[in-house]
């Protein structure tokens, strides 16, 4: 399958989540941020809508350039720069072409593709430093927004009895299925989905997604928390702090705390 690689000039920080969450809809389905300030943004040929796109770079006032790539170009750029991730000596995150991370007490493997939640963006790095503190042994848990299954991956490690998880792109939950074979998980279903409705509940819920999908979907998200259980968000700004914190005390929920890294920010309420 081939794609189309939008490439995104100098994106204020404060910006950055408003841009990707407009191109989501643009039918754009895998970002990568670069070192300058910019995005290049993925989606599969065809799909995208390439009058919402100039909308958007209009609206931002962004360069921006189009190229194709080929799925298994793609595929190799993302092996040739992918490194492992280590959170502390909690886990390691790695590809099974680089050599066991040395001094972790878990180790995640997963297939390098175009995926959210390697682990190398600062949400997912804090949604595994929550983790370490949780506890999920015997528990039942839902990742809303699953990308590589990276979180389900470790809530199954952690001892959650039941995982599910969910997402509405396709590529992700290949990818997903994939990384949940290859570290020879049980205990997780995957399904595609397009919102976070579940008609049943779970202890603990990880939606490590944007803050739109998240004000969009609180109302399922409370709804699928059971009695006492935690819900873990991230993949908010700094800036987004005070509102969401009043979002969710609207809902019903508790703020126990807040952790922050590169300008993002997690947040764990129960």
């Amino acid at each position: 399958m081939d794609y189309i690689e939008i490439v995104l000039e100098n994106i204020p920080v404060d910006q950055l989540e408003l841009v990707m969450a407009d191109l989501s809809l643009a039918g754009c389905n895998g970002f990568e941020e670069l070192d300058n300030g910019g995005l290049k943004a993925y989606a599969e040929a065809g799909e995208l809508n390439e009058k919402e796109l100039n909308l958007i770079v209009d609206k931002y006032q962004l360069n921006h350039s189009l190229s194709n790539i080929k799925e298994q170009n793609w595929n190799a750029v993302w092996e040739s720069n992918f490194d492992p991730v280590q959170v502390r000596d909690f886990v390691g995150i790695r590809a099974d072409f680089h050599a066991p991370i040395a001094g972790v007490r878990h180790e995640i493997l997963i297939t390098p593709k175009m995926s959210f939640g390697t682990g190398h963006h600062a949400t997912t790095w804090m949604m595994l430093d929550w983790m370490e503190g949780l506890n999920m042994a015997g528990k039942s848990a839902y990742d809303f927004g699953t990308g590589t299954g990276v979180l389900a991956i470790m809530a199954e490690k952690l001892g959650a009895k039941q995982v599910l998880a969910v997402d509405n792109d396709d590529w992700c939950i290949e990818n997903s299925l994939e990384n949940i074979q290859k570290n020879n998980c049980q205990s997780i279903d995957i399904e595609k989905v397009e919102t976070g409705y579940q008609n049943k509940k779970f202890d603990i819920i990880l939606a490590n997604v944007n803050r739109h999908i998240i004000e969009a979907n609180i109302h399922f998200l409370v709804d699928a928390l059971a009695p006492g259980g935690q819900i873990l968000f991230s993949g908010l700004l700094v800036d987004d702090e005070q509102p969401m914190r009043e979002l969710f005390a609207q809902h019903g929920l508790q703020t126990e705390g807040v952790r922050v890294r590169n300008n993002w920010i997690s947040i764990l309420c129960r």
